[in-house]
Formats: C-alpha cells, structure tokens, sequence
C-alpha cells in the first residue's frame, strides 16, 4: 500500500480559511507531513461553514483538514516564535496566505526563514501583487471575484452582476499553489535550490478569466468585444426538458446534426446560420433560443438516453442534494463514511486523480486546535520542561487544554 508520491516531505502550514488549507489538503493526500500551526483563536474556518458536533469543527474545516496535525503556537511570544522556527529547520516547504508585510512584522519573513532552512519552499498565498498598488488590500474571495471580472461575467450574461455560490477565487488560487509548489520542489530535487513562491490572486483569476474572454480584444487595434459569446450568453446553462433539465455540451456537426434529426428539423443541416461550428458561433444566440425550446419537448430520460447513443455529450443536471447520490460517484468510491474522534460518522471526499503507485493508505481526521501540540514538540527536540513551560507562558496550547 503507498504512502503517497509525497511521502518524505515536510509542510508547516501556517494557513487558514480555503486557499491555503486547500493547498496542503491535497499535499497532505499525496503523502505530504502537514503540520498545521493554528494561533490561540485558531484557524477562522473552524467556525465558517456552519457549525458542527463539535466547537471549531465546522463541516467544511474536516475536508480542508484531513491528514494534517495541529500545534497551536502564539507567534507573538518570543518562545512560540523560537518553537516554530524550530519546526521550520527540518521543513521542505511552509505554506502562509495572510499579507507579506504581516509576516514581516512577525519576523517570518522569506529572510527570517532561509536563514533557518536556505533549501525550504517558501510559498505565500495573497490578494494582490506585491508590486502593484494593491499590494495592501485585504482580499477575501467575494473582493477577488468582483475585481477579477467574475461577477462581471454574470452581469454580462444576465443584467446583473453575481458571484459564484462557490469560493472559486480561493479555489483556483489554491490549486495554483499546489502546482507551484510540485515545481519548486523539483528544481530543488535537480539543483539543491529552494526559492520564495508568490501566488497572487487577483492576477491569477484574471488571467483565467481573459484567457477565456479577452476575445476581440486580444488584437491591437481591438476588432470587437471582450467576451466569448457562447459563454456571456443568458442560455448558457442546463436545458429545460418536459421534465426537468439536461446538461448538454453539442458542438462540433457530428454531435449537433443528430440533434437537429430528433427535433425534426433536419433541414437546419445545410440552413446558413446553423450549418458549421462557426455559423452557430456567429448565431449563438439565436442556436441556444431553438435547442431550449425544441429539447423541452421531450423528457430528461429520452434525451440522455438519444444523446448516449449518438454519442454526443450530455449528463444529468444534479443539485446539491442530488449530486451525492450520482450512481457514478458510488461506482468510483467517491464518498466515503469515516469515523472522526469527535464529530462520529462522517462522510469524507475521497482524492478524486488516480496515480498508479496507489493512494496515501493511512487517514487522519481533521484535528482539534492544537491536539498535537506536545507530539510535534517533543519531535521537535523540546524537553518535557520546555514543553510544559511553553503551556504556562500561553506560547503553547493543546486540545485537551482548551478550556484552561
């Protein structure tokens, strides 16, 4: 049974909330050691989310947070600072996702760190660029999303702007990061050379959102419009059929004209605005307008059933509530029922890539605030003493401690 691609390297994580946990979560699944640093108040995202069995284990925290172990350190105090530069000496990679300056002012600087550990992966995780002047803003995903032209893409399509129900921003921000950091630990297996990681945000999303809408205005002079027409429009979205709605992606002729044989109206195969890829392109508007209204003629069933064996794409159209019980989800594993320590029977979201060498075999449940605290300490080298010193002075706290 593997332990994982990753097994053998060190994360000390001082992130919170989604990006950054995000981030090391899937390290961690790969068999990355992910040691999660939380101050005394703890990782905010404990309590966002809703709440759970237990306090500070809100729902959305236990996915974040499997696989991972908690020491609780005020870094403010001179001996939580020293505890953590400790952890930091053997460390491949730490992780942080607050404004550079406030690791400055708390002494951890790229500096302060290399000076510890010069091989350590030094991967910071923010809203803006530090060379723009923006570099201050606080930036939550809500405050990416509308900056970056996502809630614009909304008001393009539907006359007012919305985010996504969705931390997409952190999301794909965290993603990002995962793949900075694959590649610097690599060329640091090539040449001995660890490096500092910036991932920003704001450019992140918006190089995502105009690699797929700077359109026309990819040209200089511009020859039109920003925006994928297919994209902004108000029908890009699941069809309504006679009882419900299908998700359908037809594109290229050999998946449209079966389509247009079924709705009965096969002489829309040589029609000049539907003809090619690129006459339902210019027409898009008008293609979307006929295929709502000829595919809510029929039952979602007929048309999965028409589509799977003309071989064009399509799948149910699942809400929250009905996704988690997708017949293809149970086939692959998808969902799995854990038993957490404090929060009982849960049911965990199983790594979704495969890799050939097998999963990571063990599974750690999402830890309380600091619940490893004295375990990584005493790996760390500090002395029972040390450790029950630390505890006193605050700059240290464990779990079982919580209510002191």
């Amino acid at each position: 049974m593997s332990v994982g691609m990753l097994a053998g390297v060190r994360v000390v994580d001082l992130t919170s909330v989604v990006i950054g946990p995000l981030c090391t979560q899937i390290l961690a699944d790969h068999g990355a050691e992910v040691i999660k640093v939380e101050s005394p108040e703890g990782d905010v995202g404990r309590f966002l989310g809703g709440q759970g069995k237990s306090p500070g284990m809100a729902p959305k925290f236990l996915h974040l947070n499997r696989n991972k172990r908690s020491i609780c350190l005020d870094l403010k105090r001179a001996e939580g600072h020293r505890a953590l530069m400790r952890l930091l000496e053997t460390a491949d990679v730490m992780t942080w996702n607050v404004r550079p300056a406030s690791m400055a002012r708390l002494h951890l600087s790229y500096d302060d760190v290399r000076a510890v550990n010069p091989s350590i992966i030094y991967c910071g995780m923010y809203g803006f660029g530090q060379d723009g002047r923006y570099a201050e803003v606080p930036a939550y995903d809500p405050i990416i999303q509308g900056i970056s032209g996502v809630a614009g893409l909304h008001e393009r399509a539907f006359g007012a702007p919305r985010y996504v129900p969705y931390v997409l921003a952190d999301r794909t921000s965290g993603l990002i990061a995962v793949q900075m950091i694959a590649m610097a630990l690599f060329h640091r297996e090539r040449t001995g050379e660890g490096q500092s990681i910036g991932v920003p945000m704001f450019e992140n999303m918006a190089a995502q959102v105009l690699t797929e809408h700077l359109f026309h205005q990819t040209y200089l002079p511009p020859i039109g419009r920003a925006g994928d027409p297919r994209l902004v429009n108000a029908y890009y979205a699941p069809c309504p059929t006679l009882d419900g709605y299908v998700c359908i992606a037809a594109n290229i002729d050999a998946q449209v004209f079966p389509l247009f044989d079924a709705w009965g109206m096969s002489e829309l195969r040589t029609d000049p605005r539907f003809c090619s890829v690129a006459a339902r392109f210019q027409n898009v508007d008008a293609f979307y307008r006929l295929r709502d209204q000829e595919m809510a003629r029929q039952t979602t069933a007929y048309w999965l059933d028409y589509c799977r064996a003309h071989d064009i794409p399509a799948a149910p159209y699942h809400t929250l509530e009905t996704l988690v019980d997708d017949p293809h989800l149970r086939d692959v594993g998808f969902l799995v029922d854990r038993e957490h320590p404090t929060e009982g029977t849960i049911r965990d979201i199983r790594q979704a890539n495969h890799v050939s060498i097998g999963e990571r075999a063990d599974w750690l449940p999402a830890p309380l605030l600091g619940e490893q605290t004295e375990e990584i300490l005493r790996e760390a080298g500090f002395t029972e003493a040390e450790i029950e010193a630390m505890i006193a002075e605050g700059a240290a706290r464990c779990a079982q401690r919580a209510g002191d």
